[in-house]
């Protein structure tokens, strides 16, 4: 296959796992990379033959790029984080278009167009792809913008940029609209990064939850896709048997 599979460290965080047995266990499964790890831990990740798929542009994820007001704050923290992306090799940096606070999705439009522009510049400069982050606001992030894929396509497709997509998170938009493999296949062009996790709940990709994975990767697959699907499951049960079945239903060769 010519995607790879990453893991996000923040679902095994709070739990008595030694950050080298995670490592170690992912590692030996076949996954290659972790997302949204601490910075703390990027060297023993790299020392482990591990790359970082991607980390977080800037926080909180409710305070971002639809509104005027964060937008300095967003710079100063996007200046350090693509120096960190460049210094660690790290191709994706998540931004997020933060909460309406009241604000219509077509005025949130123009101003997260306005407001990604200028950082997809810097990403340019810096060769980092930078990744709107899709959410649901059904159920974890009430009053999220990015909350449709339209919107986010709307939103990147403006921006005119090769390091301006979004980052299609497969459980967040089943909660909100379905429809996963006709969606992958008709918008995939701007689709650089992909999260799992089963729906509903965002627990275990097993029998108990309502997406076939292997579909959707297999679907994912066709597309030519060649970045890293990103397991951001939490589970429920043993971890070390939820990785491995989490990453053999995403191998689609």
């Amino acid at each position: 296959m010519a995607y790879e599979q990453s893991v996000s460290w923040w679902c095994y965080s709070g739990r008595e796992i030694e950050p080298l047995e995670l490592i170690q266990t992912c590692k030996a499964i076949g996954y290659t990379a972790f997302e949204l790890a601490p910075v703390d831990q990027f060297g023993l990740i790299r020392d482990q033959g591990m790359k970082i798929a991607a980390h977080q542009l800037h926080v909180p994820l409710e305070q971002g790029i639809s509104h005027e007001k964060y937008q300095e704050d967003i710079k100063r923290q996007a200046e350090a984080s693509l120096k960190l992306a460049v210094d660690w090799g790290i191709p994706n940096m998540i931004c997020f278009s933060g909460n309406r606070e009241g604000l219509d999705d077509e005025r949130g439009a123009e101003n997260a167009i306005k407001h990604l522009e200028p950082l997809a510049r810097m990403a340019e400069s810096a060769g980092v792809m930078l990744i709107l982050e899709l959410l649901n606001s059904k159920v974890n992030h009430p009053d999220y913008q990015c909350d449709r894929t339209a919107w986010g396509v709307e939103v990147v497709s403006a921006v005119d940029s090769p390091k301006a997509r979004l980052l299609y998170d497969i459980y967040h938009m089943q909660v909100m609209e379905g429809d996963i493999i006709q969606t992958i296949r008709d918008n995939h062009q701007w689709f650089a990064h992909y999260h799992t996790a089963g729906a509903p709940g965002r627990n275990e990709i097993d029998e108990r939850q309502e997406l076939y994975y292997p579909a959707i990767c297999r679907a994912i697959a066709e597309t030519g896709f060649e970045g890293y699907i990103g397991q951001e499951f939490v589970p429920l049960g043993d971890w070390k048997a939820a990785l491995q079945g989490a990453y053999e239903a995403c191998a689609a060769d």
